[in-house]
């Protein structure tokens, strides 16, 4: 019996072996919305594969919302864990949602945002010299992995020599499909770790006899991201430095509220998990971009006013983040279906994302595409607060390598990760040619 593009979307060792492009193409072309039966068991969800439908869910958090049953396809496990995801600001509705969003956009003040940025172009020039220095060949991915960890750093106020559990958290959250991220661990045993690292440490979960780490996903599946967040609270109330969330944990409300210190230790989680993720798996997905047409390394170089459309086309063609999930509060009707209360509804960026009527021959890369209409950062209410950001730390590893490097070839093969839910790469060989 075929396999159906349905169940092949959704089987995370397809993704590592490969997008399931033709199957996301058939999917979207043969309605905007379809019903996708869930093999574990879940109760199926309605699937949205084209632009203007994805947009439409987006914009209405007041028919499809993010806090009924959050935002991950699968639902939460029991009612506590629910309760639990419903708590952060990526799974929250207006008013909550406005109110967090609002405290955390007065944090990155102007001053705040043009120290990031110069820091930003410092930590990327640094990582570049880093590169020219060990010449040849090297693994793209291990190469840039810093850089979203080191301006991690620096908005959350995290010492330096800690920045490594980021990297270890975010794996095993988004990883989670993975056996090999499921429970990284590079930290362990580590020379510099502040005294609040060490501690985290110590309740750090490990592995069943059958080599299975605990859902990461809810609140005892990570408990150590959770007892560095409070350590690191107290210690920014008493110490409060220049970064954002020494800003954050000053600002007031409204009504006169602060942040409270479980609202803080879940926005750490946020920032920890999306703000590494989407950029460790959006630049890799870059350099993919500019592998696979030759030439456009050289075009970039030759004009570096390119490079921020070549951004955009980069988070449009690779769509770090695949899907997203909101539950409908009320019946209504989509892309020509009708949609009934309580269904689940899952957005498919990776497929909205190369849909024809938006995007004139939409498998190409092209530098000279019109506009930035791509769904990478979401749309709506929750549009990605990060997403200045991200596209600076983009275009900023992109120009110290083009600095440096006079061409950039495929070295071997790519090793992707297995994950449903992010469009990442694990190694990415490649060969360095300096200027």
């Amino acid at each position: 019996m075929a396999v159906s593009d349905a169940v092949r979307v959704l089987d995370p060792d397809v993704y590592a072996a490969g997008m399931p492009w033709a199957e996301l193409d058939r999917l979207r072309e043969a309605a905007p919305v379809s019903w996708v039966d869930e093999p574990d068991g879940g109760p199926g969800f309605w699937a949205v594969w084209r632009h203007a439908e994805t947009r439409a869910v987006l914009r209405d958090p007041a028919t499809y919302s993010s806090w009924l049953g959050a935002t991950q396809v699968r639902d939460p496990a029991t009612p506590a864990d629910l309760e639990y995801v419903r708590a952060m600001m990526l799974n929250m509705d207006p008013p909550a949602h406005h109110r967090l969003r609002g405290l955390l956009t007065r944090s990155f003040t102007p001053r705040a945002t043009a120290n990031l940025r110069d820091r930003v172009d410092g930590h990327a020039r640094r990582l570049a010299d880093r590169a020219t220095e060990a010449g040849g060949e090297a693994d793209f991915v291990a190469l840039v992995a810093d850089l979203p960890l080191l301006v991690l750093a620096d908005v959350l106020g995290v010492p330096d020599g800690d920045r490594r559990l980021l990297y270890d958290w975010a794996n095993r959250v988004i990883g989670f499909q993975d056996p090999e991220y499921a429970a990284s661990d590079t930290v362990s045993g580590a020379d510099g770790l502040s005294a609040m690292a060490r501690a985290a440490l110590t309740v750090r979960p490990v592995p069943d006899p059958d080599g299975r780490m605990p859902d990461p996903r809810t609140r005892t599946g990570i408990p150590d991201l959770y007892a560095y967040a409070h350590a690191l609270a107290e210690h920014r109330r008493g110490s409060p430095g220049p970064d954002v969330m020494s800003v954050l944990l000053g600002q007031v409300d409204e009504e006169g509220g602060r942040v409270s210190v479980a609202e803080f230790e879940n926005l750490f989680w946020l920032f920890s998990v999306a703000g590494n993720e989407t950029l460790r798996n959006g630049i890799p997905g870059g350099m993919a971009a500019l592998l696979a047409q030759p030439g456009l390394w050289e075009r970039l170089a030759a004009d570096r006013s390119l490079l921020p459309a070549a951004v955009e086309e980069m988070l449009r063609w690779w769509t770090p983040v695949m899907c997203f999930r909101r539950t409908a509060t009320r019946d209504a009707e989509l892309g020509g279906v009708a949609i009934r209360r309580g269904d689940k509804v899952v957005v498919w960026f990776s497929a909205a994302n190369r849909d024809p009527r938006v995007f004139a021959a939409p498998a190409e890369f092209r530098l000279d595409r019109p506009g930035a209409d791509h769904l990478a950062f979401g749309h709506g209410p929750h549009f990605c607060l990060g997403a200045a950001l991200a596209r600076h730390q983009m275009a900023a590893m992109f120009g110290a390598l083009l600095d440096r490097f006079a061409a950039v070839e495929a070295a071997g093969e790519p090793v992707r990760l297995r994950s449903t839910f992010q469009n990442g790469l694990k190694r990415l060989p490649v060969r360095l040619t300096a200027r």
